[in-house]
């Protein structure tokens, strides 16, 4: 088998109902896993981009998130009905999809020029 072109990572951790941080599972994620299935499936692109469950991506109130390696391109709040178009434009476009991104500095918290280099 050839190694995959992308990666697309889909939270699908689930904490208690009700927890301060919030989950990916309780805002739909598995249903944003399924989308991404049919969508790489539907597009004949099963042997080039693979989609896993992933558990805990740490940005929690922003799900459900969605990562695309290798492009390390973060996605939040994503819906079912966005995944067609992450697929087309992302991943077979290779223009990420900025309405859904997550930023770096929302990423790691720290602004970009107060990093360590």
């Amino acid at each position: 088998m050839a190694k995959f072109h992308k990666h697309i990572l889909v939270c699908t951790h689930e904490r208690a109902e009700g927890h301060s941080s919030g989950c990916c599972m309780h805002v739909q994620s598995q249903e944003v896993m399924m989308a991404f299935k049919k969508q790489i499936a539907d597009a004949g692109l099963k042997r080039i981009v693979r989609a896993n469950k992933s558990g805990c991506l740490d940005q929690c109130s922003k799900g459900p998130v969605v990562v695309v390696y290798p492009d390390a391109v973060w996605y939040g709040g994503v819906k079912a009905s966005d995944v067609a178009e992450i697929i087309e434009e992302h991943v077979l476009g290779g223009r990420p999809v900025e309405r859904l991104q997550i930023s770096d500095d929302e990423l790691t918290g720290i602004p970009l020029d107060k990093r360590a280099t």
